[in-house]
């Protein structure tokens, strides 16, 4: 895959948590600065561009990373359009997964603030691993997140607020966590997602927020690999998404759209197994996170040993750290104190397109897939933002 502009670093180079460029967390603060809310910060300095503009739509299109533009370019001329004209490369948090960047666009900080820190994770005191993908009420939102949502402050301000997902998505953890404070409307497929944030978007006439979510082209990508013929379809109804969008935007308004990550596809002889080796297992007392980030929990007084068996059988293929060092480097952003057991005392990161599988203790299709993401390389961290005004 080939970067959709120049300067950019090869896709499979590792970002710092210093990179200078915008970020995911920035998206709606900028919105709500451009709608007019009072103390809203604009990091991205969108309000000078969209100067008369009073509703927004941000669309989120999980797995459409800033390296997936130039591949998608063939069956997306619409997406290719905008890309040349209307887009900046930005980073996710890390880890680089969905649950993790649904947060952290919803309530504009970091990781270590909002607490959502992996696709899986260890609820403190427990032998439970939490899904977030899966949650239902337990634990409780409102407790395990506890930092209020751009919607929220955008509703407080007299913002009229929107969000537009699919239906099955209503309500569970993940929503009230990421979403809380917006109108939740259900949405499946293309045609409906389009037709229902376009109706929110021009329901009223003051400041209005909509945001929508479409979660294919990563399904797809994770099935079936990035670039299968299955991806490339996915990748078209993105496309067609984005001209339902953009067609007959008002022209007090703008769209946004962004990303939670970026996916690369993992081949056979890259995947490790902590399952089958029991040099992985010695020490481990319970596994987080996913294919690409690992967090181990390590029986009480092993974390050293851990670390040494994991980076001699790993090697180039990964960095194996503690969790001090983890949160030390900067990339979580400052973690509070009630998340910290939420991360494994042992952090595998992952390097190249390498990553280690769970084949008994997780859910068998997560080893089978093609494709992955969660580590800190530019191909899964770097996302576009895209800015269309109507």
């Amino acid at each position: 895959m080939t970067a959709p502009s120049g300067g950019t670093p090869a896709p499979l180079a590792v970002l710092g948590p210093d990179h200078d460029g915008g970020r995911l967390a920035d998206v709606l603060p900028s919105a709500l600065a451009v709608l007019g809310v009072h103390g809203a910060a604009d990091p991205l300095g969108l309000a000078p561009r969209l100067v008369g503009v009073r509703r927004v739509a941000v669309l989120l299109v999980d797995g459409l990373g800033w390296y997936q533009l130039s591949t998608a370019a063939p069956y997306a001329p619409v997406l290719t359009g905008l890309a040349v004209t209307a887009a900046r490369p930005i980073v996710a948090g890390f880890p680089s997964t969905t649950p993790t960047s649904l947060v952290t666009l919803g309530t504009g900080v970091a990781p270590g603030a909002h607490g959502v820190l992996g696709f899986t994770v260890r609820v403190p005191g427990t032998d439970r691993v939490l899904t977030h993908t899966d949650w239902a009420a337990d634990p409780s939102p409102l407790r395990w997140q506890p930092v209020p949502t751009q919607f929220e402050r955008a509703r407080a301000a007299g913002v009229a607020v929107t969000v537009v997902s699919r239906p099955e998505f209503g309500g569970s953890g993940l929503t009230v966590a990421a979403n809380r404070g917006g109108d939740f409307r259900g949405a499946a497929g293309v045609d409906a997602l389009a037709a229902t944030m376009r109706a929110a978007l021009t329901a009223g006439t003051g400041p209005t927020l909509v945001s929508g979510y479409h979660p294919d082209l990563d399904r797809h990508g994770h099935v079936s690999g990035v670039d299968s013929v299955p991806w490339r379809v996915a990748a078209a109804e993105v496309d067609e998404l984005l001209a339902r969008l953009v067609d007959g935007l008002p022209s007090d308004a703008a769209l946004l759209v962004t990303a939670d990550h970026g996916q690369l596809n993992v081949p056979a002889g890259h995947r490790f197994d902590l399952d089958t080796d029991p040099r992985l297992r010695t020490g481990v007392h319970l596994v987080a996170g996913e294919a690409r980030v690992r967090y181990l929990h390590a029986v009480p007084g092993a974390t050293d040993d851990v670390v040494a068996a994991w980076s001699a059988v790993l090697g180039d293929a990964a960095r194996v750290r503690t969790r001090d060092e983890v949160v030390a480097s900067g990339w979580f952003g400052p973690v509070a104190e009630e998340h910290l057991a939420r991360i494994g005392d042992v952090v595998v990161i992952c390097n190249d397109t390498y990553a280690v599988m769970a084949t008994r203790t997780e859910r068998p299709m997560a080893s089978r897939l093609v494709a992955y993401h969660g580590a800190d390389t530019a191909a899964e961290l770097t996302i576009p933002l895209l800015v269309v005004r109507g």
